[in-house]
């Protein structure tokens, strides 16, 4: 398995690969994997011939110093996993070589409406980050299909856009979100809980299932069934944060014409803050 940190190099040989006809998916990260993310790569070898990864931990899309700061680096253990899964090369550019100029000097990409919505709300400017790493790595790599998780359904959602808008040439392949025999979604922040919170996050999902039977009957009012939702995860240990009944293409709230809806569920345990969501089809 290669890895490559530098641009040049990596042009080089995307160069090699496009004259012998190869195929690229594209499985962008910010390390510290975990199964889920072997799924995306697993995903994007059913696609295509040869799988790239990117680790970048994308400072434009941290809020918070902090956070960016403490994000865990565990490069090693991730080469270790990438090269089982039979990646071919990993891409681990340094925050120099993305953004020579620094962030606030980097021309930017933004999906107008609904990055500023909902999630992006909450965080002014993460989106905003998501879409110019990803745009600079569709750059960079080339990917002829580039796999992401429902987990993260905003911002799927967000990438989706932004690859009809911009005429980009390359195929998103949504890949579903893992979970652990819990029922816990898989998800790098999961090694922050403790024993005790490891034992109650799975209700989290537990509730967004209850919930979304809910929503596809069809008779109590969206906004009793939050209400409802949110004080059983109170009341269980969670704080909520967030709790959205949307249609899912639009981002916006369900009317009579909505086809499809998705529930999107955060919620703070302890220090944590974990997300979920579930797809209803009505």
């Amino acid at each position: 398995m290669l890895i490559i940190d530098q641009p040049t190099q990596l042009h080089a040989e995307i160069k090699k690969l496009k004259q012998q006809g190869k195929t690229i998916a594209l499985v962008a990260t910010m390390g510290m994997l975990h199964t889920g993310h072997i799924k995306l790569v697993e995903a994007g070898l059913q696609k295509a011939n040869i799988v790239i990864v990117s680790i970048f931990v994308n400072s434009m899309q941290f809020n918070n110093a902090n956070d960016l700061e403490n994000y865990p680096k565990t490069e090693d253990s991730d080469c270790k996993l990438l090269k089982e899964a039979g990646v071919y090369c990993v891409f681990k550019p340094s925050n120099e070589i993305i953004y020579p100029r620094g962030i606030d000097a980097q021309t930017y990409v933004e999906v107008p409406g609904i990055s500023n919505t909902l999630e992006g709300k909450l965080r002014p400017g993460h989106f905003r980050g998501v879409s110019t790493i990803i745009n600079k790595l569709f750059n960079l790599v080339q990917p002829d299909y580039a796999c992401f998780g429902r987990k993260d359904f905003q911002q799927l959602i967000i990438i989706q856009q932004m690859v009809n808008d911009l005429n980009i040439p390359i195929e998103i392949i949504p890949v579903e979100t893992q979970r652990e025999s819990s029922g816990l979604a898989m998800s790098s922040r999961n090694n922050n809980l403790n024993e005790n919170e490891r034992n109650k996050a799975p209700f989290l999902s537990a509730v967004m299932n209850e919930l979304s039977i809910k929503v596809k009957k069809n008779i109590t009012p969206h906004e009793q069934l939050i209400k409802t939702a949110s004080k059983r995860l109170n009341n269980y240990g969670f704080k909520t944060d967030v709790l959205y009944i949307i249609d899912s293409s639009t981002l916006k709230p369900v009317t009579p014409n909505t086809k499809e809806i998705a529930v999107l569920m955060a919620a703070f345990l302890g220090e944590t803050r974990l997300i979920d969501n579930q797809i209803v089809q009505m």
